[in-house]
């Protein structure tokens, strides 16, 4: 068994199921990540091709348990798929996102510019630790995050920033 682990096809055996796990993860985890933006067909779709391919994987390993390098391209595959799912979720930017930014002085004169840029602001009045700040509330689409959060900097670098992920249920005033 010893030999076996020099052989190539050992070592491409484990490649394959390391790519395949890769490939498996990646788009399971884009799937999940759809299914929690309600993208109904598109989840179908990564589920259908995700299933396939861990069936073909687990299958190869399961039938050949005697090379360890399958179980440690298994393994390997799976958490590597995950980072690489993420990583493309990442720059695909799909999504709202709600941004809350707390600013001592300047929230009337960020709520201007951001208005001004085309994002709708809602102005709340709060107060902190040491007095009236203003809470912005925006929502953005992802792909904005970015530059919304240099806009506040510039405008404010104390400025406080929070975002979450969400769903829109109702369309109201959204940046074109």
């Amino acid at each position: 068994m010893f030999d076996y682990l020099f052989s190539s096809s050992a070592w491409l055996s484990g490649l394959l199921i390391f790519c395949l796990r890769v490939s498996d993860m990646t788009l399971d985890t884009l799937r999940m990540l759809f299914v929690v933006r309600g993208r109904k067909a598109i989840a179908w779709t990564l589920g259908f091709f995700q299933a396939a391919i861990f069936v073909i994987a687990i299958t190869r390993v399961l039938s050949n348990l005697s090379n360890p390098l399958m179980v440690l391209g298994y393994a390997a595959g799976f958490a590597t798929g995950n980072v690489v799912g993420m990583l493309i979720e990442e720059r695909l930017a799909i999504g709202h996102i709600h941004l809350r930014i707390i600013s001592p002085r300047r929230g009337a004169a960020m709520a201007t510019l951001l208005r001004n840029e085309g994002y709708g602001v809602t102005e709340i009045p709060a107060r902190g630790k040491d007095g009236m700040v203003s809470l912005l509330s925006v929502s953005v689409l992802r792909k904005d995050v970015d530059h919304v959060e240099s806009l506040v900097h510039a405008t404010d670098p104390e400025a406080f920033m929070t975002s979450e992920d969400m769903r829109p249920v109702r369309h109201g005033y959204w940046r074109a």
